[in-house]
């Protein structure tokens, strides 16, 4: 038996759903699910810049919020693939915080 964490999957179409789901009704009209995969796709190219993810690790790594929001929120405007406020991704990216606390891959407690 090792010391380390179990290998835990991140699902995209579970993260969506969870993400739409913390969605207020008046953000569902502009939110879609594409938009919420644009970002996810966002995170996870910021993390892969940052050396943060590796495939087959469970190290932990402090992840700076207002680093990815700027990294999100600059990519997606110079790329124009979505047309949602700051305040929207922000939206989006605390959803995608909150389900990674609910299936172990971040955690909430500074160790």
């Amino acid at each position: 038996m090792t010391n380390e964490k179990d290998f835990i999957e991140f699902d995209d179409d579970e993260a969506i759903r969870f993400i739409h789901n913390t969605l207020t009704d008046e953000q569902r009209q502009r939110i879609d699910d594409d938009t919420i995969q644009y970002v996810l796709d966002l995170i996870c190219e910021y993390y892969d810049q940052n050396g943060l993810i590796e495939e087959d690790t469970v190290d932990e790594a402090e992840i700076a919020e207002d680093d990815i929001f700027n990294f999100v929120c600059s990519l997606a405007r110079k790329e124009g693939v979505i047309t949602v406020s700051d305040d929207d991704i922000k939206t989006i990216l605390d959803g995608e915080y909150k389900y990674g606390l609910s299936i172990g891959i971040y955690s909430d407690v500074d160790e």
